[in-house]
């Protein structure tokens, strides 16, 4: 029971964070509270463009997911084979993950939803140390489709002033109509700020 609520108190702060950010930056955001399956907050500005953004957060190690999400994954006696990636309903769906210090000093990492899908496809099946596992045997549960992604893992898509934040989130040129790594790489689009005005008004 601990566990879980700290776990609820986890994601409640990270939502928080991402809301207040957004606000002192002129963006409207409101979180859901885990009750709209794909997306955690929804930032807007007064132009009326919208854009859904998924949270996730941690205050230490690394953020968890389900490979099965993003891979397809056939499973053959104790061993897995990817045939390849799913296809995403929204490959373009921004997230945050956000990292909880201590100090109060939170980390924030923004990146598309097909990034971490071409994450999970690079490091499946992978030790820590990014060695294959022989055969695609996994050794604890073999039948286990866990996959985890670190803050050392996305460190290109940190940001840290503001201008990084406005870089996803401009409320003149419209909510994520630019996008790139924060520390260098190609411009990115975040999201399809016109597509999702009339859908989530």
């Amino acid at each position: 029971m601990k566990t879980k609520r700290n776990n609820q108190l986890t994601r409640q702060i990270g939502e928080h964070l991402v809301v207040s950010k957004l606000g002192r930056l002129g963006i409207f955001a409101t979180p859901f509270a885990g009750n709209v399956p794909d997306f955690d907050v929804l930032a807007s500005d007064l132009s009326g463009h919208s854009l859904p953004l998924q949270v996730k957060t941690i205050n230490g190690g690394s953020w968890q997911f389900n490979a099965n999400t993003f891979l397809e994954i056939e499973h053959q006696g104790d061993c897995q084979v990817v045939k390849g990636e799913k296809k995403l309903r929204n490959p373009d769906l921004v997230c945050v993950f956000v990292l909880l210090k201590p100090d109060e000093r939170d980390e924030f990492y923004i990146l598309p939803l097909r990034a971490l899908q071409q994450h999970c496809l690079k490091g499946y099946l992978k030790d820590s140390a990014g060695k294959p596992f022989p055969g695609g045997k996994r050794p604890r549960n073999e039948k286990s489709t866990h996959g985890a992604v670190r803050p050392r893992d996305l460190q290109e898509y940190r940001v840290k002033e503001d201008r990084d934040w406005m870089k996803h989130f401009n409320p003149v040129t419209g909510l994520g109509k630019q996008a790139a790594p924060p520390n260098g790489g190609p411009a990115t689009p975040l999201g399809n700020s016109r597509a999702t005005e009339g859908r989530h008004r």
